[in-house]
């Protein structure tokens, strides 16, 4: 490799895993994301239409962060269980991704397939103002396909949707071969 790029910088391969300074400008982020929605809008013609595009940009994300944030966090081990899967989301990615944890993550009374992360003021609504005509826009439709992406890719598929109640509420839906492995899981 020619010196002139590497003049006292180290290869991305000769880094540590450790944890970098990961923080973001606000503004900056607040920028990109509206400029992602601003793009998105243009190329659809409904709402419904623009979460799932949204939805779609986020499981993109959520693919490339999973290696790195298991390896930082859990030094390598992948969760086995449901609940340790949601709660490693729940913690450690919406730390890495937003600064703090999820608010809350609760499961529904009637279905043990669902269960719902909720976020009373996500950082990622909180620079888009969404016209009175797109009332029913929630832009977490991104923070959903983050989280069905690291669901999806650690072995736990799901279909997650952002909904406006109490803030904004993730719903997770499992598949029912999920459901199923967990339980032959406890009964070990």
């Amino acid at each position: 490799m020619d010196s002139r790029f590497s003049r006292g910088k180290s290869t991305i391969l000769e880094r540590s895993l450790a944890r970098p300074k990961t923080e973001v400008s606000l503004s900056a982020f607040a920028l990109l994301f509206s400029e992602i929605v601003q793009y998105c809008q243009n190329r659809v013609y409904s709402v419904s239409e623009l979460q799932t595009k949204l939805s779609e940009l986020g499981q993109q994300v959520g693919c490339r962060i999973l290696d790195p944030l298991v390896m930082r966090e859990k030094n390598g081990k992948r969760e086995t269980k449901v609940i340790s899967a949601l709660l490693f989301i729940k913690v450690n990615a919406w730390k890495a991704l937003f600064g703090k944890e999820a608010d809350k993550l609760e499961q529904a009374n009637d279905d043990d397939k669902t269960y719902y992360i909720i976020e009373k003021e996500p950082l990622i609504n909180s620079y888009i103002s969404v016209p009175k005509e797109n009332s029913t826009l929630n832009c977490a439709s991104f923070t959903a396909g983050i989280v069905e992406s690291l669901l999806t890719c650690s072995g736990f598929p799901a279909k997650v949707t952002a909904h406006w109640h109490k803030g904004t509420t993730l719903m997770i839906k499992f598949d029912e071969s999920v459901i199923i492995r967990d339980k032959a899981l406890d009964g070990r």
